[in-house]
C-alpha cells in the first residue's frame, strides 16, 4: 500500500539551525522516489517559499508544494466559509499572503474576521484594535493555540498566548485551525492526495502532532529528537503507533518505502603521505 507522510519540522528534521542527523537522506529519498509527503507546521510567519528555501539550504531537495503551514490552512478554511471575505490580521507576511492568495482583503474597517497568528511585530495597539473589533462582532480565528514557540536556547510567546488576551478581554473563544485541529490535518492530507489509511503523521509533540494524527485515524510516529521524552508518553491518555529516536530510524519502520538503502556517510580517508613528509616524520621519530 502506498503511504504518504505528514512531517512536523522543528524537532523532527532540525533543531534551531541544526539539521538532525539522517533527516536530509530520508527527505531526499522521498523526493527521489516521488513518495507523497508534506511538511506541516504551526508557524504562520513565513510563506511556503521561504520555508522551502530554508530547507534547500540545509540540503533537502524540496519544492513549495511540499510545505503546508497553518497560515495556508487558515486562509483556505476562511475562503470555504465566506468567499471573498475580509479580515483584520495580527501576524506577518506568511499569513497575509495566504489570505490574499485565497481572495481575502485585509482591513480594520468592520472585518468579517479577526485572524491572529504569531510574530515579532505585535504591539498593544494591534491587540487593542483586535479586541474592539471582536467586541463589535467580528469572528475570532487563531492560526494555532501553541502557547509558546521554540527559539535558539529559549522560547517566545506563541499564537495561543496572544489570542488568549483577546479571549479574556472579550469573552469570545477563538476557533483554531492549526494542529491538532482536524481542519488542518484533513487539508494537508488532501494536498498529498492520500487516504486516511495511507497517511502517517510524524512529529515530536504529543498534544499537537500525535493528538491530531490520532483523532484523524492516521498512523502516528513520535520522534524523541524534539520536545518529548519517552517517559512522558505515559502521561497522556492516547499513544502513538510508533516511537523512534529520530527520523533517521524511519526506514526501519517502513522498509517497503525505503527499499533502496540510504547512502552511508563515510569519513574521509587520510591522504597518503608524500615521500618528503614521510621522511620528516621518520626523522622526528628517531630522535
Amino acid at each position: 500500500m502506498e503511504l504518504g507522510f505528514l512531517i512536523d519540522m522543528d524537532g523532527v528534521i532540525y533543531k534551531g539551525s541544526q539539521v538532525i542527523d539522517g533527516a536530509v537522506d530520508v527527505i531526499n529519498h522521498l523526493v527521489r522516489k516521488n513518495i507523497p509527503f508534506c511538511f506541516i507546521t504551526n508557524n504562520s510567519q513565513k510563506t511556503r517559499r521561504d520555508v522551502a528555501l530554508k530547507l534547500k539550504k540545509m540540503g533537502m531537495q524540496v519544492e513549495d508544494r511540499h510545505i503546508f503551514t497553518c497560515a495556508i490552512a487558515t486562509a483556505r478554511f476562511l475562503a470555504s466559509q465566506k468567499p471573498q471575505g475580509t479580515a483584520f490580521v495580527i501576524g506577518e507576511g506568511g499569513l497575509n499572503l495566504a489570505l490574499h492568495t485565497n481572495g481575502y482583503s485585509i482591513t480594520e474597517d468592520n472585518p468579517d474576521y479577526v485572524v491572529v497568528g504569531e510574530g515579532r511585530v505585535i504591539n498593544f495597539e494591534n491587540l487593542e484594535k483586535a479586541t474592539q473589533l471582536v467586541h463589535a462582532g467580528a469572528k475570532l480565528i487563531a492560526t494555532n493555540l501553541d502557547s509558546n514557540c521554540p527559539i535558539e536556547n529559549s522560547i517566545r510567546p506563541g499564537c495561543g498566548a496572544i489570542v488568549r488576551l483577546i479571549e479574556e478581554a472579550t469573552g469570545v473563544k477563538a476557533f483554531s485551525v492549526g494542529k491538532p485541529s482536524s481542519v488542518m490535518m484533513r487539508l494537508a492530507r488532501k494536498q498529498m492526495e492520500t487516504t486516511t489509511s495511507q497517511t502517517v503523521m510524524i512529529g515530536d509533540t504529543m498534544y499537537t502532532d500525535i493528538l491530531g494524527g490520532v483523532e484523524m485515524g492516521y498512523q502516528t510516529v513520535l520522534v524523541l529528537s524534539g520536545g518529548t521524552k519517552a517517559e512522558e508518553v505515559r502521561n497522556y491518555s492516547y499513544r502513538p503507533n510508533h516511537i523512534i529516536g529520530s527520523i533517521a530510524d524511519l526506514p526501519n519502520l517502513f522498509p517497503q518505502v525505503f527499499e533502496e538503502p540510504l547512502p552511508v556517510r563515510q569519513k574521509k580517508s587520510p591522504r597518503p603521505l608524500s615521500r618528503k613528509r614521510h621522511a620528516v616524520l621518520a626523522a622526528h621519530a628517531s630522535t
